[in-house]
């Protein structure tokens, strides 16, 4: 490995840290601990890796947790949060209900890495009166939460007939499920409606919540028959083999000259039929281009159904292992969203490689 491909083992500075942490994957400890004592003295600098850095700050969250005793500081909470430490619960609340939560620094997966129990009470006060938090935000992070966020079905069905929330309210409570059915109602009077643009995931939640899925094939065959092909293939997907009498349209969709309609319908196919064979070459030929990170292109999405097709994706496995085994990370997100892009991307080939192997992936321990 050349050496300039690899981070220095002792960052000089908080500056050197965070470049350092968001240019390459392993950066190793010594960078973390510099970010993590920036940050407990205020160090601007850290800022940025501080609030996606997740679990790698999890070996100083004592630290961060005694320094935010003493100050009420917005990244410190948020990173605090990240590690998935309860001890961010009250500094969160406060600051959401004093409106200095940094919209732009505020990551659904960064809250959604907190048991539900401890911060839903605060989530659900603030879908009742915002103030501070993005809804959308609130909304994205209880549909992570799935059936631990059912208290919160009040509070997220009262979004579903706005505009701007009422999609991410849908999904929050599709992801919810069965627990959500008190807005099952609802959400087939938004399912069935003209004028709402979520009719497809209204429909599909209705469909995780009940049980039924009639709303949910209507609204696909609607969406077919009007050429919207494109748009339906991930509900067709979660419909599985009761979409069955759609899977040659589906098939065909295969050959678009759109990159996002193949892998989604290589995807609806395979859940669709359970037959892999025509879907591998389109979700590999995808993997094996590469990503720069790019949200354009549907890498993410293939390497997830290719770690869910299992076994048969054997041969896509040197693609995934080529893009894993990177040093450095995906180079295209701002700073302020890299190292999560980039974490989650690793997560997912991982994930993939496992399932494809049947054992945990050979990788290189950090410095």
């Amino acid at each position: 490995m050349l050496s300039f491909l690899l981070p220095p083992r002792r960052p000089r500075s908080a500056a050197a840290a965070a470049r350092a942490v968001t240019r390459y994957r392993r950066p190793g400890t010594a960078h973390w601990r510099v970010i993590a004592e920036a940050l407990c003295r205020g160090d601007w600098q850290a800022q940025h890796p501080a609030v996606q850095a997740g679990p790698a700050l999890a070996p100083y969250a004592d630290r961060l947790a005694a320094r935010l005793r003493r100050t009420q500081d917005e990244t410190l909470a948020l990173a605090l949060a990240g590690t998935g430490d309860v001890r961010a619960v009250p500094a969160l609340q406060a600051l959401a209900e004093a409106d200095r939560m940094p919209s732009d620094r505020i990551h659904a997966s960064t809250l959604a890495a907190l048991p539900a129990a401890a911060l839903l009470p605060a989530l659900r006060a603030q879908l009742r009166h915002p103030a501070g938090m993005s809804t959308l935000v609130v909304l994205d992070v209880l549909a992570a939460w799935g059936p631990d966020a059912a208290p919160a079905v009040p509070e997220v069905a009262a979004h579903l007939a706005e505009t701007s929330a009422g999609y991410a309210a849908a999904r929050a409570l599709g992801r919810i499920g069965p627990a959500a059915a008190a807005a099952a109602e609802a959400l087939a009077a938004h399912a069935t409606g003209r004028t709402w643009h979520g009719t497809r995931m209204a429909a599909w939640a209705h469909a995780r919540v009940t049980g039924d899925d009639s709303l949910a094939l209507a609204a696909c065959a609607a969406d077919l028959d009007a050429g919207l092909g494109s748009r339906t293939l991930p509900y067709l997907a979660d419909l599985g083999p009761a979409a069955g009498r759609h899977a040659d349209t589906v098939r065909a969709l295969m050959d678009s000259p759109g990159e996002w309609t193949r892998v989604a319908a290589a995807h609806a196919w395979w859940r669709i039929t359970g037959d892999p064979e025509p879907a591998l070459p389109v979700l590999t030929a995808t993997v094996a281009a590469g990503w720069t990170g790019h949200p354009a292109r549907p890498v993410p999405n293939a390497v997830r159904h290719l770690g869910a097709i299992g076994r048969p994706s054997a041969g896509a496995a040197p693609a995934l292992s080529a893009l894993l085994a990177a040093e450095e990370r995906v180079p295209e997100p701002f700073e302020g969203r890299r190292i999560l892009v980039d974490d989650r991307f690793a997560a997912d080939l991982t994930r993939a490689l496992e399932r494809i192997s049947g054992q945990p992936p050979l990788s290189e321990s950090p410095s």
